[in-house]
């Protein structure tokens, strides 16, 4: 693939940053799609290899709507690791106007549920069975604030007639603001956070209110999909925007707060698809994902807040212990690779064809 419209993230860092290695506990990755079948089996594996745990969405055909389903996707999951990987899966239910407040409570007591995901109804890959309006999920709201459950939220608006640009922001003045105040102890997760709006929204709520921010959106803005070409391995859902809202999203990663950690919302599609005459949503980043995230925090001198961002953060917020082991990241050129196989399809990775400065540590 061209390398045309993407962040070069060889840039020229200050002498205080200058490092041969960084050991920080091992990372947990708190929002990822894992997919099922053949294509669980080829990715799976580059997620256990970087991250000890991760919150795995439910947006499956069908999608993961009660504990039986869930348990049985965790198997599969079990199933389809390499036999030296050491990765637990943390499963999430997917909310529809249906969903029963009881079976919540019963698999989130029974460690079945992590956390409940909320997809707007159309709002992204496999959401159509998703919500239609918040009312309907109510019974289910109250019972996870009760019992201290994370709400994990695809925050878009469907509306057709908002702007694309514009649905994180409207969502939060339409939906999130509004719950938040109906149900203010209910613990939020703002997933794949992309705009200068939903930092300052987290930033100024309570702290059962964090974001997940994903590589890609600290890296590219909207003219890697559209300057030069039509370039459908930056289109995901939500979309990279305006410039300042990606340097909003550096300035929150690399601050130390707590409320924002790591969670890269890798999404890998079969390269026919994405390069279809309508291209699936989604950026494959497992494979070289600490690099990514570590090429942003070099640059903005943060190397030291780099361990709570990756491992530290998530764990706090949903109430887990942080990992043991720990993981090294040398510096030395990494070179990704235009296309990774994956059984019978190929997949091309987020930064395909550039060269990284960190490589996670054998």
């Amino acid at each position: 693939m061209a390398r045309r419209g993407w962040r070069d993230t060889g840039s020229a860092i200050k002498a205080r940053d200058m490092t041969d290695s960084l050991t920080i506990r091992r990372p947990d990755d708190w929002h990822v799609h894992l997919r099922d079948g053949d294509m669980l089996k080829a990715v799976v594996g580059h997620t256990a290899r970087q991250f000890a745990r991760a919150i795995v969405m439910p947006n499956l055909t069908p999608p993961v709507t009660n504990v039986a389903l869930a348990n049985d996707y965790r198997t599969r999951i079990l199933a389809a690791l390499p036999d030296e990987a050491d990765f637990t899966p943390l499963m999430t239910c997917y909310l529809t106007n249906n969903t029963d407040p009881e079976e919540v409570r019963r698999g989130f007591e029974s460690g079945a549920f992590t956390a409940c995901k909320l997809y707007p109804a159309g709002a992204t890959t496999n959401s159509d069975s998703g919500v239609t309006d918040v009312a309907n999920i109510r019974g289910v709201l109250e019972v996870m604030a009760e019992i201290g459950m994370v709400l994990c939220v695809h925050g878009e608006v469907t509306n057709a007639d908002v702007d694309i640009f514009d649905r994180e922001a409207v969502f939060i003045d339409r939906v999130l603001a509004p719950l938040l105040k109906d149900l203010p102890t209910l613990k939020v997760v703002f997933e794949h956070l992309t705009s200068e709006e939903g930092v300052s929204f987290v930033e100024s709520a309570a702290d059962n209110v964090a974001a997940t921010i994903t590589p890609q959106h600290l890296h590219i803005n909207r003219n890697a999909m559209l300057v030069g070409g039509m370039r459908p391995h930056a289109y995901c859902l939500p979309v990279a925007k305006r410039e300042k809202h990606r340097l909003a999203l550096r300035r929150a990663a690399t601050s130390g707060s707590a409320k924002f950690f790591l969670g890269t919302d890798s999404a890998p599609h079969q390269r026919e698809a994405k390069e279809s005459a309508c291209g699936c949503a989604g950026i494959f980043n497992a494979p070289f994902a600490l690099e990514s995230y570590l090429a942003v925090f070099e640059e903005e001198h943060a190397l030291d807040k780099f361990e709570g961002f990756a491992s530290l953060h998530g764990p706090q917020f949903y109430g887990l212990p942080v990992n043991e082991e720990r993981v090294t990241l040398e510096r030395r050129d990494c070179s990704v690779p235009a296309l990774i196989d994956a059984g019978d399809a190929q997949l091309v990775p987020f930064h395909a064809e550039q060269t990284l400065r960190w490589q996670l540590a054998d």
